[in-house]
């Protein structure tokens, strides 16, 4: 829990994009892990099956009724600690840049969730979506295409 704790937690978020919804599934997930760890075959590392369960329990959680049912109103926040003036600038840049990540296709956004917070590699990320892993790459270059004219869009950016 420690070690992956705050990954799975992320992960969770860019599914449901609630915060305690995500702490919820987190819970669940680490539950699950202890409770099949004999099952955990070591073909992949840890840290990948411990994904594939966040991503298998999102997907559920996405498909209840509940989850269609209820009304998403709660965005999370990243608390930031004001000292200088250039932590402050670049937490508001990873806020912006989380909350235009948050906004693409899900199709998208787990691919450059999975790849750049998670710091899988194009074939990790293949192996833990079950996915060709040129469907990887394409999905990640048009996840960043769409995520930059996203951020053109609002005026964050200015394109070269």
């Amino acid at each position: 829990m420690n070690a992956y704790g705050n990954d799975v937690i992320r992960l969770a978020f860019t599914y449901l994009k609630q915060k305690e919804l995500a702490e919820d599934v987190a819970q669940d997930v680490f539950i699950k892990c202890y409770e099949k760890m004999d099952s955990f075959r070591n073909e992949s590392s840890y840290k990948t099956w411990l994904i594939r369960i966040t991503v298998n329990r999102c997907k559920d959680v996405l498909r209840s009724w509940h989850y269609k049912n209820m009304y998403i109103t709660n965005f999370f926040k990243q608390q930031t600690v004001p000292s200088l003036d250039y932590q402050v600038i670049e937490n508001q840049e990873n806020e912006l840049i989380a909350k235009h990540i948050l906004k693409l296709t899900i199709k998208y956004r787990e691919i450059i969730i999975l790849f750049y917070y998670q710091d899988l590699s194009i074939e990790e990320v293949s192996d833990l979506l079950k996915i060709n892993a040129n469907t990887v790459k394409t999905r990640l270059h048009r996840g960043r295409q769409k995520l930059k004219e996203s951020l053109e869009g609002e005026g964050t950016i200015h394109g070269k």
